[in-house]
């Protein structure tokens, strides 16, 4: 095999896991820039939403998880720290998006806190989304850990949060091996 050749195997190419939709399918609610934002988080399958405080990351993460369940038929959880699950259940609310704790039947998006991710059957979702994805930061963290082992083969994945440091690599490489991109070494 000649050099060129083997660098070429060990590329990894990042998989499509998402789907297309249109304009008139999402809430009407969504500014334009947020209903592009959504598109194309979709689309990607696994995304990462790294917008500054103040644009509607709360809406428009769960104007994604409502299209993940509504393609897939299964809901999608929504993991938060639990100083925002209520503000969260009721920005759904606020936007007619079917959301609540989880247990609960028949919501699109089940909201919990990052502290329950011991106590939740994840098979039972078709996708995750990380409020503050930032919790992924830590290296050795059990809860870093958890949340990449568990969701591993997920193919609906967003990680939202509007601080990601841009000189940490080791936070940039957590989120790339999370969202299935690369693995953080």
């Amino acid at each position: 095999m000649e050099y060129l050749e083997f660098l070429k195997s060990k590329v990894k190419r990042h998989q499509q896991s998402g789907f297309a939709v249109s304009d008139d399918e999402l809430n009407p609610m969504l500014f334009d820039f947020q209903r592009h934002i959504v598109k194309r988080a979709l689309h990607a399958g696994r995304h990462a939403l790294f917008t500054d405080t103040g644009t509607g990351k709360t809406f428009m993460q769960l104007e994604w998880g409502r299209m993940v369940a509504l393609k897939t038929g299964k809901p999608v959880l929504l993991l938060a720290p639990l100083a925002v699950t209520g503000q969260t259940i009721d920005q759904a609310d606020r936007f007619g998006i079917s959301a609540g704790e989880c247990g609960l039947p028949n919501l699109s998006v089940h909201v919990a806190n990052y502290e329950q991710i011991n106590n939740i059957d994840t098979e039972l979702y078709s996708g995750v989304i990380l409020d503050e994805s930032s919790i992924l930061k830590n290296f050795e963290g059990e809860t870093k850990k958890k949340i990449i082992d568990l969701f591993m083969y997920h193919p609906y994945k967003l990680a939202c949060t509007a601080t990601p440091s841009p000189n940490d690599q080791m936070e940039l490489g957590n989120h790339s091996e999370f969202l299935n991109v690369m693995s953080r070494a």
